[in-house]
């Protein structure tokens, strides 16, 4: 019997060593492929949000590969599922850097998930890009940065919430989720509004826990502040799913954006997809895109967005809507191609010198071009105001594109700080 299992292992035994070619081809595939990481929570308070960028990523690693991939080879995706677990996203990160010899990732949502993996990117020399807006005060070597940065849309916004055009705000509720973002947010925030001569007298500040559902009581508390006598808004730094409660009992209270305007830095077109937005109508968002804007580039980007989600029939696909977060994504993925083609490498150190003054159009309209230095997209500013059918009407843009500062002029010491990481 055993005698004749090894006969007849010896004609392929033979086949194998004689041509070569059997065992080949697998090998030789993996290194005309090019590995990139995405590190989203598709479970958890943040899927609400996160789940469409990794479906922008997917999106725009297959567009890539059907123009010839990245220096010749093809792009492949490997997705993992941090699950709004910040110490997962680390571990997650460590994956996908060790084991999986990724070349770049493209990840996080909450500075929080971001904060968990800086120390895993800087140790193994990896690549971030980070695709959300964020409270600024960091500047890494290992990180691109293209969401926005405080500059380039809490201070604008506030500025317009102060003006005659925007209604001119006197009191401010800062409304946020209780962790980094919109505690440092606020910080600056608070800062810039005393230099504009708003006591803390006319500042209340609350914070919720992530997942929070309950919005009756702060609801009432804005309802009494805003009694009070000055014209009054709302600042919301809420992230992940409890948007929808908050936003609902908005609309349950008659909060409406004549009264009291929210504006808010982390609801876009996905987050009111499960929210009756005809009671928000009028209350705002600032961003530094909205699927509204009317330009060939941005029908180009939606188009392409809604084929694939008919093509991999997302939920909702016939209705699936692009924001802001995800045409960050789809910057961020193509400045990296071509960064990479540039250097003529993945290798991170001359990735990262490449992408250096890197440009293209956006879906915003406007050209987009990386930082020469720190690492920030410049990127236009736009306001808009909810339309009942949960689309935005951009009532205040800027000129052109506006350059980052991550570092705000409204925290102390700020001004000795070096606009460049260091390498």
């Amino acid at each position: 019997m055993l005698r004749r299992k090894f006969l007849k292992l010896l004609p392929l035994a033979a086949a194998t060593l004689s041509l070569g070619l059997l065992v080949a081809p697998a090998a030789v595939q993996a290194d005309e492929t090019i590995k990139v990481g995405i590190l989203h929570s598709l479970s958890g308070t943040m899927a609400i949000s996160e789940t469409a960028l990794k479906e922008t990523a997917l999106m725009t690693i297959e567009q890539i590969n059907a123009q010839g991939g990245v220096m010749g080879k093809k792009l492949e995706a490997v997705v993992v599922d941090p699950a709004s677990n910040w110490p997962l996203f680390a571990e997650k990160a460590r994956q996908l850097l060790s084991q999986d010899k990724v070349a770049v990732v493209f990840g996080c949502w909450t500075s929080v998930s971001r904060k968990s993996v800086l120390p895993v990117f800087k140790e193994l020399n990896g690549l971030l890009f980070y695709p959300v807006q964020y409270e600024g005060e960091e500047l890494e070597k290992n990180v691109f940065y293209t969401g926005a940065a405080p500059n380039q849309q809490a201070i604008p916004a506030v500025e317009y919430l102060m003006s005659e055009e925007g209604g001119a705000a006197q009191r401010f509720v800062l409304l946020g989720t209780d962790y980094v973002y919109p505690r440092t947010t606020n910080k600056i925030l608070r800062a810039f509004l005393n230099a504009k001569n708003i006591s803390d007298a006319d500042i209340m500040e609350e914070y919720t826990p992530f997942g929070h559902g309950d919005y009756q009581t702060i609801i009432a508390k804005i309802k009494k502040f805003a009694s009070e006598g000055k014209k009054t808004a709302v600042v919301s730094t809420i992230n992940g799913d409890s948007n929808v409660p908050f936003y609902k009992e908005l609309g349950n209270a008659g909060l409406k954006a004549t009264d009291v305007p929210v504006v808010a830095f982390s609801v876009g077109e996905e987050e009111l997809r499960g929210v009756d937005t005809k009671p928000l109508v009028g209350h705002l968002a600032s961003w530094n895109y909205f699927m509204s804007l009317s330009n060939p580039a941005n029908e180009g980007f939606s188009k392409l967005y809604k084929e694939w989600a008919v093509k991999n029939k997302l939920p909702g696909a016939d209705k699936v809507v692009t924001n802001d977060p995800m045409e960050a994504t789809y910057i961020g993925m193509h400045l990296w191609k071509q960064a990479v083609e540039k250097a003529q490498t993945t290798e991170v150190d001359k990735v990262i010198a490449a992408m250096a003054g890197q440009s293209m159009e956006g879906p915003s309209g406007f050209a987009i071009k990386m930082d020469e230095k720190n690492h920030h997209l410049h990127k236009p500013v736009f306001i808009g105001e909810v339309r009942a059918d949960g689309q935005f009407n951009v009532v205040w843009k800027t000129p052109g594109p506006v350059r980052a500062a991550p570092w705000s002029p409204f925290i102390a010491g700020n001004d000795k700080k070096s606009d460049q990481p260091d390498q």
